[in-house]
């Protein structure tokens, strides 16, 4: 008989460096979240950007995760794996006309403002850019954390991008099939995805199912603003000496380990956490500066 409840949650990252604090926290919040619930937490690689990614980055990320005792559940999903899946759902669209070819430069879209105005939803283009008639437009959800999050109107009414100029899928399109074929229930994730949130909603209503909940964690920040990212080349956490970083992204969850925890073993401090991991208690706020 399963020991798990109808809770599955997941972490997600891209290939693209060795995890950082930034990403622990992320990788933590997300692991409490689903243990907290008798929950099954599973790990998907997100390889999707081949000229993004590190190699050996995915292997890194997952002996990382063993090393701070954020064990899965399942098999990995790789997405560089499921190219044909997405291929499937971008086609049937296009025949259905509910998406179609766009040949708009990056450098047009910003001359406009940044946002897509639709100037190819006419034009019958047979290449380019893939474009979603987006008929479920997103202005606003719901945030376990932060309550009724608002997005700006024009932005959620683009038609947005399903496959870019060069071939690649898409992140949207991506992560929503690959959570409704994971069966996700609930995503944990930093605060720097709160907007591709209404984007993915519509997706879901648009393939016919119900929208998950979320909750976006706040994001460390450096004393200049800048989130930690591998783009901003944030250290890489430590494998061989877990236990001060397990406990500093407790403290920065506002979780308050008990000095006591600095002589426990990896395990006892993650058990502790389940016991003790409370959504209201969360920092309300979706960035904090780094103190230690």
């Amino acid at each position: 008989m399963s020991t798990h409840s109808a809770y599955v949650g997941r972490f997600a990252p891209t290939p693209s460096g060795s995890l950082h604090f930034g990403s622990l926290i992320a990788a933590l919040g997300s692991y409490l979240q689903a243990r907290s619930q008798q929950g099954k937490w599973l790990v998907r690689i997100e390889d999707l950007d081949p000229p993004r990614e590190m190699k050996g980055a995915a292997d890194d990320i997952l002996h990382t995760l063993e090393a701070y005792g954020l064990e899965w559940d399942d098999g990995i999903m790789y997405q560089s794996q499921r190219y044909d899946t997405y291929q499937a759902q971008v086609e049937h669209w296009l025949t259905q006309q509910q998406a179609y070819y766009c040949q708009c430069t990056r450098k047009v879209i910003q001359a406009q403002g940044g946002i897509y105005q639709g100037h190819c939803r006419t034009q019958h283009h047979t290449e380019g850019a893939i474009r979603l008639k987006n008929k479920q437009p997103i202005t606003e959800f719901h945030d376990q954390l932060h309550g009724t999050i608002h997005l700006p109107t024009d932005l959620a009414r683009e038609d947005f991008t399903l496959v870019r100029r060069d071939g690649l899928f898409a992140y949207n399109l991506a992560v929503v099939i690959d959570d409704i074929e994971q069966g996700v229930t609930e995503i944990v994730r930093g605060a720097d995805l709160i907007e591709p949130t209404g984007r993915q909603i519509g997706l879901y209503c648009q393939l016919g199912h119900t929208p998950v909940n979320y909750l976006h964690l706040p994001l460390a920040v450096t004393d200049n603003g800048n989130k930690l990212s591998k783009q901003n080349h944030a250290p890489a956490i430590d494998k061989h000496n877990p236990k001060p970083a397990l406990l500093q992204a407790m403290t920065f969850l506002a979780m308050n380990p008990p000095p006591e925890l600095t002589s426990a073993s990896i395990s006892e401090i993650l058990d502790w956490g389940v016991q003790h991991w409370q959504i209201h208690a969360l920092p309300k706020t979706t960035a904090i500066t780094l103190g230690f």
